[in-house]
């Protein structure tokens, strides 16, 4: 059984997306030229976190207010660094 965190005033917990080593093209990324990864699940929200979201949504977030957690899949951003949710069709 994995950690239970809850995240405390404006946090948002975010498990990010795997990190894809081909393009879409077929083309191997080289681990040297790393982006920071802006796309993942929420798996927390704080008590104080204003925007329009739920656990389990995908969204898209500014990618330099993320904080490290205990899992390195895991980052802790405010509300105010959401961009956006994804919404199926």
């Amino acid at each position: 059984m994995g950690i239970k965190f809850r995240p405390v005033t404006d946090r948002v917990a975010i498990r990010l997306e795997p990190r894809e080593e081909t393009t879409k093209g077929g083309i191997i990324v080289a681990e040297t030229i790393e982006r920071p990864r802006t796309i993942g699940i929420v798996e927390g929200i704080g008590p104080e976190v204003k925007a329009d979201i739920k656990i389990g949504d995908k969204v898209l977030f500014h990618c330099f207010d993320e904080l490290p957690t205990y899992d390195p899949d895991v980052v802790m951003v405010r509300d105010n660094s959401l961009l956006g949710v994804f919404v199926k069709q």
